[in-house]
């Protein structure tokens, strides 16, 4: 049989014929065309910027925007290679100056160090060190932790990590905290040089969780009254407040309680509303929550404390933020106690994190905070000038605010009310009860160069005296009591001062010889007996501190 080309097949085929052979490939693509069509139709009448929410429904990302079309026009056709992570980095700062000045971008490599301050914790071996002329002292060891339990103490000094030699000339900081840090479970081998040991000393440590403590102190002022000083707000807050409350209750017949929350920037709203509970013995409202797409949500205390607290005052100032507004606020609108210091920082707003595809944060403010008496205390600000915002100090300071109450600038002139009837005002921070002035010396360049030279001054007099007074002193009560600075120490302090560059100030010197004696006195306490010794001692020339334990008392 012959074979006929299909060709000749094909056109041997009347027109019916043909059209049924075709057919189906003309509807194939007739459908293709339409779906086409359809999609284009659909993506062009949707919104410009659509948002996917992951699983857990904590992360909130673009699916399709102008800023996503830009970078991918910058990565394929800009004349010369592009950081495009980077670039995004800053597109995503640079909108988020147009909103506020608190909602914020915390890129990937920045994320862990943000979330331990608010877990309160990390990983690593548990030293604290100070870099003293290029060597890597050990001024503090975490008890209890990895180097605690290895042997550790102050005043070792750190010279090899493995077989890298840390201790020399141009180390920095961070190259010390990389070679020092790592996951739990891991080991670091060192080798350091202690004071009346002859040779190097080889030390394993085992890495494991580091606490970082949000309560930094707890100890009683006087017989009756407690202190307590709050750093930060994190997760665990409540439980190290509840229980230093507990061991000045039950070890020390602690009556009434000073709460100390200066330069605390804030943190968790849940852990200030979960103190504040503590502190009330009826139900109060404590604070109030209100935004655009947020209900207004209340929290309110208990009424039902674990311990009574009968006269509270509460310490802040120009470095108070956010959480510890709120708790001043509480306090202050319900008339639970007296807030003592200067005008609080101003912060209102909260912000909500949302974790992002590559695991960086948005941190998104999504509503204000009110105080009892419906009181906003956020300080004004214009949107996208964040520079005049972190001005505001420095405006303050011109004003004169911090060393007289009647320089204080009131913003908001509503009149609010405590529950007790008095007046209270927003707008701008809590205003305190009782004002006490910034020393001028504070704000003096030289002074605070001096200030910051105490510490080396003193641990190099401890390589030489630590063991002795050690031994001298072995409580912080013999040491109070008993210790004496050799009469020529502020000489020697500021022919050391000199030493490191800075040039002597006749003027400054001679008021400030009895501060900067009692900072000395303080680290030397610090070194001794931790950060309790640090603060008892600066407690005794602490015009707020003294304050307040006067209020108390009357």
């Amino acid at each position: 049989m012959t074979n006929i080309p299909e060709e000749q097949k094909i056109a041997s085929l009347s027109p019916r014929e043909k059209i049924s052979l075709w057919l189906p490939l003309i509807v194939g693509l007739s459908i293709a065309v339409g779906l086409w069509i359809g999609f284009e139709l659909h993506k062009r009448s949707r919104p410009a910027t659509s948002y996917v929410l992951r699983e857990d429904g904590q992360v909130l990302m673009p699916a399709n925007d102008k800023i996503g079309e830009i970078l991918q026009l910058i990565n394929a056709r800009y004349m010369e290679a592009a950081d495009i992570a980077k670039l995004e980095d800053a597109a995503i700062e640079g909108l988020l100056q147009k909103l506020d000045p608190h909602s914020s971008y915390i890129p990937l490599a920045e994320v862990q160090g943000v979330n331990e301050s608010l877990t309160g914790s990390f990983e690593g071996i548990g030293v604290e060190f100070y870099l003293l002329e290029d060597t890597v002292l050990v001024v503090g060891v975490t008890e209890g932790g990895p180097s605690d339990t290895a042997g550790l103490q102050k005043g070792d000094k750190i010279i090899y990590v493995e077989d890298s030699l840390i201790s020399k000339k141009g180390i920095t900081n961070r190259q010390v905290i990389e070679k020092l840090k790592g996951e739990a479970n891991s080991q670091v081998k060192v080798k350091i040089a202690r004071q009346g040991e002859k040779g190097l000393k080889s030390v394993t440590i085992t890495r494991g969780q580091i606490p970082i403590r949000s309560v930094e102190v707890a100890y009683m002022l006087d017989a009756k009254t407690g202190f307590i000083k709050i750093n930060r707000f994190s997760d665990k807050t409540y439980k190290e407040f509840m229980e230093a409350v507990e061991d000045l209750i039950e070890n020390n017949k602690m009556q009434h309680l000073v709460i100390d929350l200066r330069q605390n920037p804030g943190g968790y709203l849940t852990a200030s509303t979960e103190i504040l509970t503590q502190l009330f013995d009826s139900k109060k409202l404590l604070v109030y929550t209100q935004g655009r797409s947020y209900k207004r949500k209340e929290y309110n205390s208990t009424g039902k404390p674990f311990f009574k607290i009968a006269k509270l005052a509460v310490l802040i100032d120009e470095g108070s933020a956010s959480a510890s507004e709120i708790v001043a606020g509480a306090i202050q609108d319900n008339d639970r106690g007296i807030i003592v210091g200067r005008r609080s920082f101003g912060k209102g707003l909260v912000q909500e994190p949302y974790y992002l595809t590559d695991s960086s944060v948005l941190r998104l403010t999504v509503a204000r905070y009110y105080t009892p008496s419906g009181r906003l205390i956020q300080r004004p600000y214009e949107k996208g000038d964040l520079e005049d915002y972190e001005d505001d100090l420095q405006k303050r300071y011109l004003a004169g605010e911090l060393y007289s109450k009647d320089s204080i600038k009131i913003t908001d002139t509503v009149k609010y009310y405590t529950t007790g009837g008095r007046v209270v005002y927003g707008g701008g921070g809590i205003m305190p009860d009782v004002f006490v002035p910034l020393d001028t010396l504070m704000r003096n360049l030289y002074y605070n160069q001096l200030a910051a030279t105490a510490a080396p001054f003193v641990y190099k007099m401890l390589e030489i005296q630590r063991e002795k007074w050690k031994q001298a002193y072995p409580t912080y009560e013999v040491f109070q009591a008993n210790f004496n600075l050799a009469p020529n120490t502020f000489d020697d302090f500021i022919k050391y001062t000199e030493s490191k560059g800075l040039t002597r100030n006749e003027l400054i010197i001679s008021s400030a010889q009895t501060p900067l004696l009692l900072l000395i006195r303080a680290y030397i306490a610090q070194q001794l007996f931790g950060d309790d010794g640090f603060f008892r001692t600066m407690h005794q020339q602490d015009k707020i501190v003294k304050k307040a334990l006067q209020e108390i008392s009357n």
